[in-house]
């Protein structure tokens, strides 16, 4: 995994809406888990999934002493990637003003019996992620829209379409969020291979295996001079990314081919990011 953020910050600064923007842009997003629980969530994750960026909200509905050890929660995920801490905040007045137009209760109503002390107490609680926090923002005076532009700019990401690369096997079913799916089961299978059956798409065994087979060259051309003819249309429509999906029989040597393919041909162009869904099933 190369880029975990942790979106945390103030309760009504805009933590919901910065994960969306997020997802939007490609993270792999998750809000409202333990605190504690995270390590482990993102390591068996990170030995799963081939994600490039993931998205983890946090907020004081984890408990005071989860919080407090913090600092240990974030060692044990910089294990797995960069880890920043993007911190939202407001100003009290504003906060006040955002409750009492939502009509929502605070996440600490139930312990104190006014707004002005639930903001006070949760600024204390999140002292310990607020010192660590290297994105700092202030939201006083941003419409969603602002935070988005904000989001990009600090996080160093560009408003432009992101490709998502997904590979993939038809005896564990189509995924549902593909905006388009190939279907490479007509390509010479190395699977038959016993050589190379316990090999993947990414390995050379398997890759020049492909390579001499001109059926698995056309295809991949076809494809390739279609998402190359169409991606600039989807991107001039503000389409923040495109899932494209290639499957084969089991996920794990055809479709992953020609996933990474097309990853080395179409980065010079686009943001790309591959996901080899059943990684997991790998011999």
């Amino acid at each position: 995994m190369k880029r975990i953020l942790i979106v945390t910050g103030q309760s009504g600064s805009g933590k919901s809406s910065a994960l969306q923007v997020l997802e939007d842009l490609g993270y792999y997003c998750i809000d409202n888990l333990p605190l504690a629980l995270l390590p482990e969530i993102v390591a068996k994750l990170d030995h799963e999934n081939n994600l490039e960026q993931l998205a983890l909200g946090v907020d004081v509905r984890s408990t005071r002493e989860d919080l407090q050890e913090f600092d240990h929660v974030f060692e044990q995920l910089q294990k797995h990637g960069s880890v920043d801490i993007v911190y939202l905040t407001t100003q009290d007045q504003e906060l006040i003003a955002r409750f009492s137009a939502s009509r929502r209760p605070h996440p600490l109503s139930s312990r104190f019996k006014s707004l002005n002390q639930c903001i006070q107490e949760e600024k204390t609680l999140l002292l310990p992620i607020q010192l660590r926090s290297t994105v700092h923002i202030d939201t006083t005076d941003k419409s969603v829209h602002d935070l988005k532009d904000t989001l990009l700019s600090r996080l160093g990401q560009s408003d432009r379409l992101i490709v998502i690369l997904q590979s993939f096997g038809y005896k564990h079913g189509i995924p549902l969020d593909a905006d388009y799916v190939f279907d490479v089961r007509h390509l010479p299978n190395p699977h038959w291979d016993l050589e190379l059956r316990k090999f993947s798409g990414l390995d050379e065994p398997v890759r020049k295996f492909l390579e001499d087979s001109a059926q698995t060259n056309e295809m991949f051309e076809d494809i390739y001079h279609f998402l190359d003819k169409w991606l600039p249309a989807f991107a001039e429509g503000h389409r923040h990314y495109m899932t494209v999906s290639i499957g084969c029989t089991g996920g794990q040597h055809r479709s992953v081919y020609i996933v990474d393919r097309l990853k080395k041909a179409l980065e010079a162009k686009w943001s790309v990011q591959v996901l080899h869904r059943e990684m997991k099933h790998w011999s």
